[in-house]
């Protein structure tokens, strides 16, 4: 492991967090606390903990509705996370947004998109910007396989090549589209080789394994911020929960879901960095006493928190204020 002690226990805290407040999320929208839809992220905690330390705070970053992971490596607190999925005010969108829908400009992180492949032109148009504007910014954006089925890819893998814009594409391929296989969804499977059909640097990389992504994150950032045009990074990684808290995971056996589970993200690296030596069992527990801590914090913010007055509902509804304005003036 090329990692020092630090780097260690900051990936080990981070997947920790990750698969924690995944897990008490599922646990508060069970009990009818977590309103609308809940995509986890559990099992898929290599990439975002592998992929953000690379990007600086600088460049943007677009996600998919799985996109709770991402929020917190970027910085996102888990106060205001759990209060935005909760729908109170002292959320990230003022409980505007919820699960689908976290955003932070100061973060630059650009938000979850509830649409299949909906951030990838949003993408383009950052990373046309960018180079308008001459900056060193690049913009990251994730997005599942199902997204390379849709236009809005095509369109945007073509666009950013064409124009040698600084967008790296991150598709974490956990080889299900909501309930349909991979497989069964693309004549062709090497998703690598679509994105090289329009003259893009592409690479595969496993997801499982946060050091691996680190590694090929770091490769494909530095390409992209050197100005040498687009990349596609290919994560193939697994979510062990369902698509979503309403999904009863029928399309899959649970035999190839347990075998995916003995390659757990998590308890893989424990063990490399135990036979490292560079992490403890008294320092894998403190991590866990920390994130519990910080969890249940995050709950009682949330509780505590307060729904917007009914008066305010229809702030920030553009379709209302401009009939009120037309109103106004004949």
């Amino acid at each position: 492991m090329n990692i020092g002690r630090e780097q260690a226990l900051a990936y080990l805290r981070q997947m920790t967090r990750i698969r924690r407040f995944e897990e008490k999320c599922a646990e508060v929208y069970s009990a009818g606390k977590i309103r609308g839809f809940l995509h986890l992220y559990i099992g898929e905690e290599a990439v975002a903990c592998g992929v953000m330390p690379e990007l600086s705070r600088e460049d943007a970053i677009l996600a998919t509705y799985r996109e709770h992971g991402h929020a917190l490596v970027r910085g996102m607190s888990a106060r205001s996370i759990m209060a935005e999925m909760y729908g109170k005010q002292e959320g990230c969108c003022r409980g505007h947004g919820g699960s689908m829908h976290l955003f932070d400009a100061s973060l630059r992180f650009f938000g979850g998109n509830a649409i299949v492949a909906g951030a990838l032109p949003m993408a383009v148009g950052f990373g046309l910007a960018d180079r308008m504007r001459r900056t060193t910014r690049i913009t990251a954006c994730f997005f599942g396989e199902g997204a390379v089925a849709e236009g809005e890819f095509h369109e945007s893998a073509n666009l950013a090549s064409l124009w040698k814009l600084p967008v790296l594409f991150l598709c974490e391929n956990n080889l299900y589209a909501m309930g349909t296989s991979l497989e069964r969804s693309e004549a062709d499977t090497d998703l690598c080789e679509k994105a090289r059909s329009y003259r893009m640097t592409a690479a595969s990389v496993d997801g499982m394994d946060v050091l691996a992504v680190a590694e090929a994150a770091r490769a494909a950032v530095a390409y992209v911020r050197a100005g040498k045009g687009p990349y596609f990074l290919e994560l193939k990684t697994y979510r062990f929960r369902a698509h979503s808290m309403f999904d009863p995971d029928l399309y899959r056996s649970k035999a190839e879901v347990e075998g995916w589970k003995h390659r757990c993200p998590i308890e893989a690296f424990k063990t490399r960095a135990r036979e490292a030596g560079l992490i403890a069992d008294a320092e894998i527990a403190a991590i866990e006493a920390d994130t519990v801590g910080e969890i249940q914090d995050a709950l009682a913010f949330a509780e505590a928190g307060t729904l917007e007055p009914v008066e305010n509902l229809t702030r920030d509804v553009y379709a209302r204020e401009r009939r009120v304005a037309k109103a106004g003036a004949s």
